[in-house]
């Protein structure tokens, strides 16, 4: 495991509006190039948390896959946020893993937000997704998903390092600002019960619901104590994650020796 610079772009995703957030969102990671490892963006970043789907969602070969590629590219970065995606009929809550040499690996929000009816528009994935940057093992999530331990839960491989399969969780997100304390705790509560690293990336601003967003995005280090804490304006900041800090604690407090093990069947 390397030194790893996670860059947080926090922004206020315009509604229904692909072209301005794809230009929006690529001036935003620009002026972070050359400083970052990753780059995570919001949860539905070119369209704002919509149930519009016939408005919001497009294909694969669509412009805004082909925007993220080129994007990665040029920063010589990875870029992390999710899109609305349409496949075989259904659309998904898609997070994108785009590395800049054009490859990718994607993730379907698994927990689909039912108060807001996003389960009656959307499929929901069934796999978790771990990849690997400079050698963190690195589980990508989507906003709701930050509810479910069972399905976080850092699983025992004990000849991995630190005898976990995962060392950072992140999550992009759309978390509105009546519920941030909910969000803020759960980082923290995520970080320590899973021995991990966590960064959360919300967006600012208001939707076109009318519902305000107070942003919060954090890195969170697995004591839950914050590296970086950002507030609720537009805000692109980078953290450094060093992994000795990670193995070491790890090393003195192995409360994943003592985890319980389990089967998680797909529902």
């Amino acid at each position: 495991m390397q030194t790893l610079n996670v860059t947080l772009v926090q922004g206020a995703t315009r509604w229904h509006d692909a072209p301005a957030n794809r230009s929006y969102y690529g001036d935003l990671v620009r002026s972070a190039a050359g400083q970052s490892d990753l780059m995570v963006l919001p949860e539905t970043l070119l369209s704002g948390f919509s149930n519009d789907t016939g408005v919001s969602a497009e294909d694969m070969d669509g412009e805004g896959v082909a925007w993220m590629r080129a994007l990665a590219a040029e920063v010589d970065a990875v870029i992390c946020g999710s899109l609305a995606i349409r496949e075989g009929g259904t659309v998904f809550n898609r997070l994108l893993w785009m590395r800049p040499d054009g490859t990718h690996e994607q993730y379907d929000k698994r927990h689909l937000f039912r108060m807001a009816g996003e389960h009656t528009r959307y499929g929901s994935g069934s796999e978790r997704l771990i990849v690997t940057l400079k050698g963190w093992r690195i589980l990508p999530q989507v906003c709701y998903d930050l509810r479910f331990p069972v399905w976080l839960r850092n699983r025992r491989l004990e000849n991995a390092a630190g005898g976990m399969d995962y060392d950072l969780a992140l999550f992009v997100a759309n978390w509105p600002a009546p519920r941030r304390q909910p969000w803020r705790t759960l980082l923290r509560a995520r970080a320590i019960e899973n021995l991990c690293c966590v960064v959360g990336v919300n967006r600012v601003g208001v939707d076109g619901n009318e519902l305000p967003y107070a942003g919060d995005s954090a890195a969170i280090d697995p004591l839950g104590e914050p590296l970086l804490e950002l507030g609720s304006q537009e805000q692109v900041a980078t953290v450094r994650f060093d992994p000795a800090a990670l193995l070491a604690h790890r090393e003195r407090f192995p409360a994943w020796m003592d985890a319980d093990d389990f089967t998680l069947l797909s529902s």
